[in-house]
């Protein structure tokens, strides 16, 4: 079996949550940190220019109320060109698992915990993550405390299609694994990412030119 070809420390990869039944995506470049076996690490600094999905009109997301949030046959969707703001994300996203571990720092650049995005089992192209958003998301404290986040956007979700009752069963099952995982304290919590911090040297990752060209907003 042949073996993939690991990104290099700097080296810049799209990270892309593609968006079912429609064009619109998030697409964020990132500099590698880290990949092996383990899995990715990888950091979005501030000030990235970046994609993402907004409404038809160009408004945010979140201007919808929840109930109807997934309804894209009402809500259409497009992308827009963003930046990155507030401070800079590193990713860890572990070989083989439906979730990545986000580690969150305060404007005085303080440690202020863990967001796991659940999504799904990471595909790698040319220098490309490619996943799909699975809604539900947890927050972890520093205290090690868990809260589950966005609970009834996934019921919402269900309501709209996205996904089945079977699917979205699956996805709290992938937070619980999770939770399990913390309770352990278990890698990647355990890795002292906390305590990373980026190269200096590194100039803000670009986004490429095809995907600037989808963006219907600037």
């Amino acid at each position: 079996m042949t073996e993939p070809a690991w990104w290099s420390p700097g080296e810049t990869v799209v990270w892309r949550y593609t968006r079912p039944r429609h064009s619109s995506e998030s697409v964020r470049p990132m500099r590698v940190v880290r990949d092996d076996s383990h899995g990715l690490v990888a950091w979005l600094p501030a000030g990235t220019t970046l994609l993402r999905p907004v409404l038809a009109d160009g408004g945010d997301l979140r201007s919808v109320p929840v109930a109807e949030r997934f309804d894209i046959d009402r809500h259409g969707r497009a992308n827009r060109l963003d930046t990155w703001h507030g401070p800079g994300i590193l990713k860890v996203a572990p070989a083989g698992v439906p979730w990545s571990v986000w580690v969150f720092r305060g404007d005085d650049g303080a440690f202020r915990g863990w967001y796991v995005n659940l999504e799904s089992v990471h595909e790698r192209r040319d220098h490309e993550v490619v996943t799909q958003d699975h809604v539900l998301d947890l927050v972890v404290q520093p205290d090690r405390s868990v809260v589950r986040k966005d609970e009834d956007e996934l019921a919402a979700a269900v309501r709209a299609g996205r996904f089945s009752a079977a699917e979205a069963a699956a996805i709290v099952g992938d937070a619980a694994a999770v939770e399990d995982v913390v309770r352990r304290w278990a890698s990647p919590f355990c890795d002292g990412w906390e305590t990373w911090a980026p190269d200096p040297t590194w100039p803000l990752p670009e986004l490429p030119p095809a995907y600037v060209a989808k963006a219907a907003y600037r």
